[in-house]
């Protein structure tokens, strides 16, 4: 022990005894059950609040090639680019009153996007836009939106202020009947479902959450007539309110710190500290901008996806946060042993998988297993160094030495999403506000006056939920509609065991049919490129059924199988990682692996790009029916 305290400022061992009881102390055995589905008398939680008026128009009985179900930036980014291959004749049916999907609910004060907008902002050279700063604001984000609309002319395929309620497939036509709560009935030949993984709001399941007598609303509909203010704080309604918000994730802590400046009073309930670096955001430089060659955005795209996943670049064009911390994890070994590089990854998250324990540990202990535990110590080293960094700021900005404690995170950096920002800590330095430490155990009971914990009640006039959204939950119900494919079996039927496709994309037994989304697919930090790379894919597949006079495509049963594999395999190389972070929806609430093909590919994205890269390069449409 001495050696390692003399070479660390740290005592290693006492950090894992910490990280293991801060995640134990967290763990419950109701997972995803201990949050509530916005429906029936909590439907309030999911209304649009930002219609300025409400379209009226008569049903729509029609018939296109392919129907878009979703707004969002995977709806636009496929209509994009099945657009530039010449396929024009689509509809793109969005519940919301405009495109944006994520940046048209999330309006919060102080809204605005952890990745850099340089690579987070899709389709940025043949728009010609420039984001104003590194990191963007909602506003801007949904400027940019209506831009890429505008450029493809995707308002006048949409159909706006519309649901679906059913996607319903025909043997017989080889058609999908899209229904939707306008009574519309669309006759598609292909079905894109680009719904987001994070579109649905959940509330804490809370012993008397319907109880309380003032107002509530979810920070992803924030109610304005009520605060106040817009995207940019100036939350005056709030200066005789005391408020309450339940949650400290990413939303939370870019709209706390205008909550603190606006309410009378605030209490802030956390769970589970996050991670809070420096943002330092910057404006654009002209000069930068202007000097950008053809391509540029595609290679600042892949060369932050790359130090994400620890592959080597020969310049970090980004340098930010996020690949500040991998600088740090993979510095190191890069210098004294490139060659060990290949398996950093793998390292950086599980050497060995459960399976290979129930084994025996010695079985393993190979010249080339003992090589990569020394790598997965020595990233474990960075990742303790990093995140003493991240807990020493909070000890160095908040004055009150509990609350400072409190808002440090013991976890590793990755087990939920990093978040950047230069006010959040300092809120708490604010008289008027009180953070409430559940120390992991989340609230008791909300009464008709406020939030009980502990024994005391916390009168409130407001209580705003920063609690996140569905992930886990069933696909449809996520999605709002149910898909009915061949002979009448549902989506929820087929994947009630876990989940089953080729490449994420396509599940046999729905053909025709395209899923969007980081489920055993690529999952980036930068989710834009992902839906993109899915975009370009759908477009040439589309392009090359057309070509072939195809009216039906599948997924064979022996391709999905082979992919339902590759997928469990892959899962194994986190799997260890993330049994033992801290429960968030990174690890579904702690119960990881119940079902691993339940997964993104766990190869990382650039390795998943690169592979549908190569499918497409073989040019035969490899494990789809095409007929």
């Amino acid at each position: 022990m001495s050696a390692q305290l003399n070479q660390y400022d740290f005592d290693p061992d006492a950090l894992r005894k910490k990280y293991r009881l801060e995640r134990d102390k967290r763990l419950r055995q109701d997972g995803n059950e201990q949050y509530q589905e916005v429906s029936g008398e909590f439907a309030y939680f999911v209304e649009d609040p930002y219609l300025e008026e409400e379209i009226e128009r008569e049903p729509i009985t029609d018939e296109v090639e392919v129907v878009i179900i979703g707004g969002g930036f995977g709806g636009m980014l496929a209509a994009a680019r099945l657009r530039e291959k010449g396929i024009d004749d689509f509809k793109i049916i969005e519940k919301g009153g405009d495109f944006g999907g994520t940046w048209y609910w999330n309006r919060y004060p102080g809204a605005s996007c952890d990745i850099e907008s340089y690579i987070y902002f899709p389709l940025l050279e043949e728009t010609g836009f420039i984001p104003k700063q590194k990191y963007t604001n909602a506003p801007e984000t949904l400027e940019y939106c209506r831009i890429i609309c505008e450029k493809f002319n995707l308002y006048e395929n949409a159909c706006l202020q519309t649901e679906v309620t059913s996607t319903i497939w025909n043997e017989d036509t080889n058609r999908w009947l899209v229904k939707t709560n306008q009574n519309d009935e669309i006759k598609a030949r292909y079905v894109v479902h680009s719904n987001g993984p994070l579109n649905r709001p959940k509330l804490p399941a809370i012993k008397g959450i319907n109880d309380f007598k003032g107002h509530t609303f979810h920070t992803s509909r924030w109610d304005y007539e009520y605060t106040g203010g817009n995207s940019h704080g100036n939350l005056d309604n709030l200066k005789d309110k005391r408020v309450a918000i339940i949650g400290t994730g990413a939303t939370a802590v870019q709209c706390v710190p205008h909550l603190g400046v606006g309410a009378e009073q605030l209490y802030v309930f956390q769970r589970t500290p996050s991670s809070i670096d420096v943002r330092n955001n910057q404006p654009t430089d002209p000069n930068w901008i202007s000097t950008q060659k053809e391509g540029w955005h595609d290679e600042r795209r892949k060369n932050f996806e790359t130090l994400l996943t620890g592959g080597q670049v020969k310049e970090d064009l980004v340098s930010d946060g996020w690949t500040e911390a991998f600088r740090l994890l993979f510095g190191n070994l890069r210098e004294k042993a490139p060659s060990k590089m290949k398996m950093a990854t793998w390292a950086a998250t599980s050497i060995f998988s459960s399976e290979m324990y129930k084994k025996g540990f010695k079985a393993y202990m190979t010249d080339k297993a003992m090589e990569a535990m020394d790598i997965r110590n020595a990233m474990q080293m960075a990742d303790f160094q990093k995140m003493e960094q991240v807990r020493a700021r909070a000890q160095e900005v908040v004055k009150d030495e509990k609350t400072a404690e409190s808002l440090k995170p013991y976890y590793n950096q990755f087990c939920k999403r990093p978040c950047f920002h230069d006010e959040y800590l300092d809120t708490f330095n604010r008289p008027n506000v009180e953070l409430v430490d559940t120390d992991g155990k989340g609230l008791e009971e909300i009464s008709e006056k406020g939030i009980v914990f502990n024994g005391k009640e916390y009168e409130v006039d407001c209580i705003i939920f920063a609690t996140g959204f569905e992930v886990g939950t069933d696909y449809s119900r996520r999605a709002g509609y149910q898909i009915h494919g061949v002979d009448g079996k549902t989506i929820s039927q087929k994947w009630e065991n876990g989940l089953a496709t080729l490449h994420g994309m396509h599940s046999r037994g729905f053909p025709n049919s395209f899923f969007f989304g980081p489920a055993q697919s690529g999952f980036t930090a930068t989710y834009t490129y992902s839906l993109d790379e899915q975009s370009i894919h759908l477009a040439y597949i589309l392009e090359k059924a057309m070509d072939k006079g195809a009216t039906r495509i599948e997924a064979t049963q022996e391709a999905e199988e082979k992919w339902i594999q590759t997928i469990i395999e892959k899962a194994r190389l986190t799997a260890d990682f993330q049994e033992n972070c801290t429960p968030g929806y990174y690890n579904n609430e702690g119960k990881i692996n119940q079902t691993p093909q339940n997964n993104t590919y766990g190869g990382g994205p650039i390795e998943f790009f690169s592979l549908m890269e190569k499918w497409r390069s073989k040019n035969n449409l490899e494990g789809l029916e095409i007929n």
